[in-house]
């Protein structure tokens, strides 16, 4: 399993890529293997103003569908349209063309919660 050490990770499998006040949010390698083969990305939130664990899309899979879970309180501000045709890429390149969101970051010190890499590891067993 992939996990990328330069990332922070949520509980929820959620990866995050701090860019300045943005944060580029995905589902983790383990994640998509888990959910199996992904169909449809659904995110109607652009724009929107979340809090820290709501709900700001989903993910369906052939055989279930999966809420997505805002790692971080913010504003978001865009959305990967190459999932729109490609919901693959979240199983193929769940680190890079599999990103989902951009939010801009309302609370930076909400960052002292993500998880490490190893951290991450430590919660799947």
């Amino acid at each position: 399993m992939n996990t990328p050490t330069e990332l922070k990770y949520t509980k929820d499998h959620e990866w995050i890529r701090i860019e300045g006040n943005i944060a580029v949010i995905g589902i983790t390698d383990f994640a998509q293997g888990e959910l199996g083969d992904i169909v449809f990305v659904d995110v109607d939130t652009v724009d929107d103003e979340l809090n820290s664990g709501d709900v700001f899309g989903s993910v369906e899979a052939v055989k279930t569908v999966s809420d997505l879970y805002l790692p971080l309180s913010g504003t978001v501000v865009e959305f990967n349209e190459e999932l729109e045709d490609q919901p693959e890429l979240l199983n193929t390149d769940p680190y890079g063309k599999g990103w989902i969101i951009k939010l801009q970051i309302a609370d930076e010190s909400q960052q002292s919660e993500l998880l490490s890499a190893e951290e991450y590891q430590a919660t799947l067993g």
